[in-house]
């Protein structure tokens, strides 16, 4: 007996006609960014394993949990993409994308791959449709690129989705921050894995969502007490900025994303439909990423958009996307005389725009009718 396969687990396929509505959601939310000036970018599916470890951080669950790594034949390591931004810096330094007009603008989207227990809306590969600008601190800029997200959001009709922004300072106030956070949390009850991720980056700690944690967290001090005048400045223009825009927000200070490369501004998009995998979309900026990877001490800012969560979203609200009618012109042919008559005919139908198929092979006029049905 042949062996039946199946497609991994943690890994969601969409099927027509229902596939659909997945492509409407991902054409939907990268029109805003077209609109805006960003380029595509097409990037490789996977990378060497050291830029995913300097650039997102080794105190990540990404890198020291999720990535899936292998070495190809000549004993390199390499690592299937857990995130866009990496890659996207990468690829601007190789090709010199930052040598001409700033800030260097491009969207991507595709498949990311992180190995983790796969369960509602957390998937082993997962989908994202992301914007990168690189080359300008600037707080108008930074509301643009939420912006782009939050027009994307509003186009496909979503109303249950909440913005939530922070900032978690700069290379001169996080340091203090950083010591202070520590002594906080030398003092509190902690497993050792915990402890010692609060080693190497205690902000991570703050992203726990253990409800004993959380709770011994409840006095923990926030960045966002500590910014400098600089970084306090910058925070205050966005959030005008974004009232300006009239884009609705929510201050969360102790907002943390699972990525070391964050500074200033950070946000995310939560929606409470989704249960504990409530995040369809968030980044920030990300100011010493160009340089740790080689290239230019150069700002930058993005973010990744979930598609399969944000698809899952608009499921939860109702909300019918994308068109799963296939054809608009089925043919059947009426005895074997007609059917390459037919199939010429079909054929002037789409060289004219027209969507259309017909029946092949030998089935019965009420077997072609059904197949018209489906259609």
């Amino acid at each position: 007996m042949n062996q039946l396969f199946s497609a991994p687990k943690g890994v969601p396929e969409y099927l027509p006609p229902e596939s659909a509505s997945f492509l409407a959601v991902r054409d939907t939310l990268a029109e805003p960014a077209k609109r805006a000036g960003y380029g595509y970018l097409e990037m490789a599916v996977f990378e060497e394993t050291g830029l995913f470890v300097r650039g997102v951080g080794e105190s990540t669950d990404v890198v020291g949990k999720e990535m899936y790594t292998f070495s190809d034949r000549g004993g390199r390591s390499l690592t299937l993409r857990p995130e866009g931004t990496a890659g996207v810096v990468r690829a601007v330094i190789e090709h010199k994308l930052d040598r001409g007009q700033l800030p260097v603008k491009l969207w991507y989207a595709g498949p990311f791959f992180r190995a983790e227990r796969p369960q509602f809306g957390r998937y082993r590969q997962l989908h994202q449709l992301g914007i990168e600008a690189i080359g300008v601190d600037d707080p108008l800029l930074d509301a643009e690129v939420i912006g782009v997200a939050d027009a994307g959001y509003r186009a496909l009709g979503l109303t249950g989705s909440r913005l939530e922004v922070t900032s978690l300072g700069c290379a001169e106030c996080r340091p203090a921050y950083r010591a202070r956070l520590a002594k906080f949390l030398a003092g509190i009850d902690l497993d050792e894995p915990t402890r010692q991720r609060a080693e190497l980056n205690p902000l991570r700690v703050l992203d726990d969502k253990r409800r004993e944690v959380q709770r011994q967290l409840a006095d923990a001090p926030l960045m966002i007490d500590y910014l400098c005048a600089e970084c306090a400045e910058h925070f205050a223009s966005l959030r005008a900025q974004l009232e300006a825009l009239e884009i609705t927000y929510e201050l969360n200070p102790r907002l943390v994303r699972g990525l070391d490369y964050y500074t200033k501004t950070t946000f995310e998009f939560v929606h409470d439909a989704l249960g504990a995998q409530s995040g369809i979309g968030g980044g920030g900026r990300y100011d010493g990423l160009m340089e740790d990877l080689g290239g230019q001490p150069l700002s930058g800012i993005g973010f990744g958009l979930g598609l399969d969560r944000t698809l899952l979203a608009c499921q939860a609200e109702g909300i019918t996307l994308g068109d799963s009618q296939l054809v608009d012109v089925y043919a059947v042919p009426l005895g074997e005389p007609a059917r390459r008559r037919v199939a010429l005919l079909v054929d002037e139908l789409r060289r004219a725009g027209v969507r259309a198929d017909m029946a092949f092979g030998s089935r019965s006029l009420k077997g072609a009718m059904k197949g018209a049905d489906r259609s």
